[in-house]
């Protein structure tokens, strides 16, 4: 089993995606940083409101919940695509349409703290299954969104969209909270 994921190279995953790489490589240790996330999160947006969870920055911007919900949902995704790569399948998997996620899914009505627990469950459940992947297994690569991409290059995805959106928080969201 793994101790030491090393970086992506580029040719592992698509061009869009290299903000989210630097942003995991900025952690130091990717593997650290998927527990230590959900902590964050939940300090971060557990002892919020729900009133509070609703804010949004602007109008034509997610509210907090929203962008709790969204991260959850791309837990999920990149998640299915890890399983997916790691099992060696080399079927293309297909993208989404992440605004259309959000509007169908009506996160504003549901509980901040539901949407923060899902998120542990989800990272915990990731957590464990990356922890048993073989150095080998990190290597494999499959097709995503018409794109290349590898299991490694996946897990710095997972950390680095969440550490994407949690600057977002700290930057755009906290000031505005009451």
């Amino acid at each position: 089993m793994t101790n030491n994921l090393a970086a992506p190279p580029t040719e592992e995953y698509a061009t869009f995606y290299e903000g989210y790489v630097q942003l995991a490589l900025a952690r130091k240790d990717v593997l650290a940083a998927l527990p230590r996330q959900i902590d964050e999160l939940s300090a971060a947006m557990g002892g919020l409101s729900d009133e509070q969870a609703c804010y949004r920055f602007g109008p034509e911007e997610w509210s907090i919940k929203e962008m709790m919900g969204h991260m959850n949902d791309v837990e999920r995704v990149f998640s299915y695509r890890l399983l997916r790569v790691s099992r060696n399948d080399q079927t293309p998997l297909p993208g989404f349409e992440q605004d259309d996620f959000v509007k169908a899914a009506n996160f504003d009505e549901w509980k901040i703290g539901d949407l923060v627990q899902e998120f542990e469950h989800m990272r915990r459940a990731n957590i464990l299954a990356i922890s048993n992947m073989t150095d080998e297994v990190l290597l494999r690569r499959g097709m995503a969104s018409g794109m290349p991409v590898s299991a490694r290059a996946l897990i710095h995805m997972l950390v680095g969209h969440v550490e994407h959106h949690m600057i977002s928080f700290r930057e755009n969201y906290l000031p505005g909270i009451k």
